[in-house]
């Protein structure tokens, strides 16, 4: 998430979906209203997404921890999306980086738009991944921040009100850092490799976070609250508000299935640069968000991918005469360019790094 470099860039006015609610507008801006095949609303609750209890990877007996890998193989097979629980993270962590974000949000809009993105930048207060004046805007504001390393942060945007945003941002990310190493620790065993395959291949980990807030929307099935997109991390994770309203839904076998989170626990799922490391075993899946017509929602999503001169491709171990090479050669850099200079559009992006027979 360091700054993609500026280009020519033209997108006119862009609604603050907040404002427009506290306005009281009955009409939906055209510019957010999409067609029925974009906004399909054919959902299933996920009461069988899968659930993953990272203290019996760390501290359970064998046959926990061999009934928890199992969970984790087939978690990132069949659905590239879990929830960890018993993850280790203090409840009043997750407190704090809630409260936080949503004084945030709740700031005159003014304030807010004192940090500004930048045609052509990801990082700042606004909409993302806008580029034309006829694209279709999401029912969404987000503040997005580089995290780590530190020299990609533009500290001119992290917001000063309130107060303890930065500090309680520090603790969050601290504790997310460590999540994601041993995440990656037990996902590679999983694979049958290294346990610190991943950490050798990351380097230098490049971390940030995009906090998103949908407000009620008077229409809520013609909009998108964001658009189907898959990462293009190496893990994500999300963290959603207590009391908002269920909003994330993910494509499984071609039906946009509802993911109800469970409290304190943290949504997990496989990036783009998995799926190449992985050579599409564990494939990134795409995603989207709704929207409710009286609840609102907000989602701190933090992302964890290799370091920017990092060469990446499919992992030797997952290539041999009957699984061959799926995607090509590049570096971490150079992917991440691509995908925040893209809108968001399914897994579109991921065709930058496939191998086309």
């Amino acid at each position: 998430m360091a700054p993609a470099s500026s280009f020519p860039i033209k997108v006119g006015h862009i609604h603050d979906v907040q404002e427009l609610m506290q306005a009281n507008e009955p009409h939906v801006p055209e510019r957010f209203i999409r067609n029925k095949v974009e906004t399909q609303a054919s959902a299933t609750t996920a009461s069988n997404i899968p659930v993953v209890d990272l203290s019996k990877l760390l501290n359970g007996d064998e046959t926990e921890f061999q009934s928890e890998m199992l969970k984790l193989s087939a978690s990132c097979e069949e659905w590239g999306f879990f929830q960890v629980i018993n993850h280790g993270i203090d409840e009043e962590v997750l407190s704090d980086i809630e409260k936080v974000a949503m004084e945030f949000f709740m700031l005159p809009a003014e304030e807010k738009r004192k940090r500004p993105i930048a045609p052509g930048m990801i990082q700042g207060y606004g909409q993302a991944f806008v580029f034309s004046e006829e694209q279709k805007l999401d029912w969404c504001n987000m503040l997005a921040l580089a995290i780590e390393p530190f020299s990609f942060r533009d500290l001119s945007l992290w917001p000063i009100y309130p107060p303890t945003f930065s500090e309680s941002l520090e603790n969050y990310s601290r504790e997310i850092n460590k999540l994601c190493q041993s995440l990656l620790r037990f996902i590679a065993m999983t694979l049958s490799l290294n346990k610190n395959v991943f950490e050798e291949i990351f380097g230098e980990a490049v971390q940030a976070v995009r906090m998103n807030y949908y407000p009620p929307c008077p229409r809520p099935d013609d909009v998108n609250g964001l658009s189907p997109h898959s990462d293009g991390s190496g893990l994500t994770v999300l963290l959603q508000r207590k009391g908002s309203s269920a909003g994330l839904q993910i494509l499984n076998n071609d039906t946009w299935v509802s993911v109800d989170p469970i409290p304190n626990a943290l949504i997990i799922n496989i990036g783009d640069t998995l799926e190449v490391l992985t050579n599409g075993k564990y494939k990134s899946v795409e995603h989207r968000a709704i929207t409710h017509k009286e609840k609102d929602r907000l989602s701190i999503v933090s992302f964890y991918a290799p370091s920017y001169d990092k060469e990446i491709g499919p992992m030797p171990e997952m290539v041999d005469e009957n699984n061959h090479a799926n995607y090509k050669i590049y570096s971490q850099g150079e992917y991440s360019k691509h995908y925040v200079t893209n809108k968001l559009q399914g897994k579109k992006t991921l065709d930058f790094a496939k191998i086309h027979p």
